[in-house]
C-alpha cells in the first residue's frame, strides 16, 4: 500500500496542540512518507513561524518534513506579497486559507490565490466557482478535500468543480489519517475509484516530486 503524503497540518506554532516533533513522530507511526507543517501565517508572524519550522524539519528523522505556511485571513490584494515573502524565507509548501463557509474569509481570496503560480494548494475553498477552479488549474494549484469538521461540508462541491484535487486532514492535533482514511474522504465527496486513486495517490506524489 502507498504511504501517506500529507500537505496540511498545524502545530503549537499557530493554533495546533502538538509540538512539531510530536506531530512528526505521529506521522511516522501512522506510516507517512512525508508531511508538510503549514502553520497559519500573516505578516505578523511569517518570519518566526517559517524559521521555527525549518529547525523542526532539520531535527526530524524517519519521515520527510516539508516546511510550509498557510496564509490565513490576509486581504486578497496583499496575498501576492506574503506569498513572495514566505517563498523567500524558505517555505516549500504554500497554502492559502480558502473561502470556507464556516469562517469570514474575505471574498476574492480564492481568486487571488488561484492567480499565483507559487501557491501549491487552496485549502478548503468552500463554494469555489468554476472560474476560480479553472484559474487554479491553469497555474498548477491543487484544491483541497479536507477531513476537518466544518470545512468539509463543501467537499462534494469541490469534488464536482475542481480539476486538480488533494486530500488533506488540516490536522491541528491527533487527526492524521492513513491511506485508507484519505480514500474514505475522497469517496465521501462522491469520487469514483479511479478518481480516488488519482486524488489520494497520484496527485500527492506529483506535488511531492515537484517540491523535492
Amino acid at each position: 500500500m502507498n504511504k501517506r503524503i500529507e500537505f496540511h497540518t498545524h502545530t503549537i506554532l499557530s493554533d495546533g496542540v502538538l509540538l512539531p516533533s510530536e506531530l512528526i513522530r505521529r506521522a511516522y507511526v501512522a506510516d507517512h512518507e512525508a508531511i508538510a507543517i503549514t502553520d497559519h501565517v500573516d505578516f505578523s508572524n511569517v518570519d518566526s513561524v517559517i524559521r521555527s519550522t525549518k529547525r523542526a524539519a532539520e531535527g526530524s528523522s524517519g519521515v520527510e518534513v516539508l516546511v510550509g505556511a498557510e496564509i490565513t485571513h490576509v486581504v486578497p490584494e496583499k496575498i501576492p506579497k506574503l506569498v513572495r515573502k514566505a517563498k523567500a524565507l524558505g517555505a516549500q509548501v504554500i497554502i492559502v486559507h480558502g473561502e470556507t463557509t464556516v469562517e469570514p474569509v474575505a471574498p476574492g481570496t480564492n481568486k487571488a490565490a488561484a492567480a499565483l503560480s507559487d501557491v501549491n494548494i487552496i485549502a478548503h475553498p468552500g463554494l469555489v466557482s468554476q472560474e476560480d477552479a479553472e484559474l487554479a488549474r491553469q497555474n498548477g494549484i491543487y484544491l483541497e478535500l479536507t477531513a476537518r469538521c466544518g470545512h468539509n461540508v463543501t467537499n462534494g462541491h469541490v469534488a464536482k468543480t475542481a480539476f486538480d484535487i488533494l486530500v488533506n486532514t488540516d490536522c491541528h492535533g491527533t487527526e492524521l489519517v492513513g491511506t485508507a482514511g484519505a480514500e474514505r474522504i475522497a469517496r465521501g465527496a462522491g469520487l469514483n475509484e479511479e478518481e480516488v486513486r488519482r486524488v489520494t495517490h497520484r496527485n500527492a506524489r506529483a506535488l511531492l516530486n515537484e517540491i523535492l
